[in-house]
């Protein structure tokens, strides 16, 4: 049977890229793909859009409710080699579980590619049922984009200049001026994000886990 991928990374890892070379190479071999994005993302309209400036217009615009599964014996019978999947963070989790069904029933392979987790560190609706199920998962890499010398893993959201941890989880980058997302590693997303908006310095112990350690002569406790 085939198999349901998903290759995820952070921002600007070249996902996009990756998946137009996918559908490149199948069809340089006779074969054809189908091409899938959700209508929650919004960036190229009907087209999926990479940083290098290479598009594609997709064959289906997924519907926040759709079931994928009706499709897959019509996809069967017009010998789809393929289903490719971008931004597959957006998805439904039984859109995702759809995905898998159309791998095991119709034998197509299914390749997602996505976002893991959202500029809180949270699953996606989609990246969570698929970091779960899929029978394979790649990680694509990236530098961070604060440092420029450790591996992303994950996303802080600017908002005027400014990281943030408040707002909507689905925010898509350029459609309002002041937003951007920025690939970060641990340490660099602790030290602008998340413990920065603890109130944290980098490295500091919460003050509610401060304890005082025990004395000890020798090997007995005081």
């Amino acid at each position: 049977m085939a198999s349901l991928h998903f290759r995820f990374g952070a921002m600007n890892c070249g996902k996009t890229t990756a998946l137009l070379q996918v559908a490149h190479n199948y069809e340089e071999n006779g074969q054809h793909i189908v091409l899938l994005k959700s209508k929650k993302d919004t960036k190229g309209d009907d087209s999926v859009v990479s940083r290098l400036g290479v598009s594609r217009k997709v064959d289906y615009l997924v519907g926040e409710n759709e079931l994928l599964l009706p499709y897959g014996e019509q996809w069967k019978k017009d010998g789809i080699a393929c289903v490719v999947v971008d931004e597959a963070e957006f998805l439904s989790e039984e859109q995702v579980w759809d995905l898998y069904r159309i791998a095991k029933y119709y034998d197509i392979p299914v390749v997602c590619y996505g976002l893991r987790t959202t500029f809180k560190s949270e699953f996606f609706t989609g990246s969570g049922p698929l970091m779960r199920i899929a029978d394979h998962i790649e990680e694509l890499v990236n530098l961070c984009g604060c440092c420029g010398t450790r591996k992303a893993k994950f996303q802080g959201r600017k908002v005027n200049g400014k990281f943030v941890l408040e707002g909507e989880e689905v925010l898509i980058d350029g459609s309002l001026d002041s937003v951007e997302y920025v690939p970060l590693c641990g340490e660099c997303y602790l030290k602008e994000v998340y413990d920065k908006d603890r109130k944290l310095n980098f490295g500091e112990t919460p003050k509610q886990f401060v304890i005082t350690p025990p004395k000890y002569k020798g090997q007995e406790k005081i």
